[in-house]
């Protein structure tokens, strides 16, 4: 015997209790996402380290209280977003303090040792 083609049967969710809070989004995932981003875009001037740790400070908090709320608190894709965000913003700081430091070994390589002395002294 074979089915026909349709929708699944969606399981029934129990009913919530009346006391229950509404879902709601956590602040702290917003501005999570908005310091991530901060931190991404400015994280080739050395600024971005700044905003990207407090943001993933923020979101170490925003996912404590999630757990704590037992559900009742949303944004968990905001999190995850500003989190990567941040950390591409670390990335992208660590990478221009190498650069910035190979740099600066190259040119003092290329530079004279000691003092350079007029062709006429002895």
């Amino acid at each position: 015997m074979t089915t026909a083609p349709g929708q699944v049967p969606v399981a029934q969710q129990d009913p919530r209790h009346p006391l229950d809070p509404d879902p709601a989004r956590a602040t702290k995932a917003r501005a999570v996402f908005a310091l991530g981003l901060l931190g991404m875009l400015t994280g080739l001037f050395i600024g971005g380290v700044v905003p990207a740790t407090v943001a993933l400070q923020l979101a170490r908090q925003a996912r404590r209280e999630a757990y704590t709320s037992g559900g009742f608190l949303t944004g968990g894709a905001w999190l995850r977003r500003g989190e990567r965000m941040a950390w591409t913003g670390l990335v992208l700081v660590a990478a221009t303090v190498v650069i910035a430091v190979v740099i600066g070994v190259v040119r003092l390589a290329g530079g004279p040792f000691g003092h350079d002395y007029p062709t006429n002294m002895d």
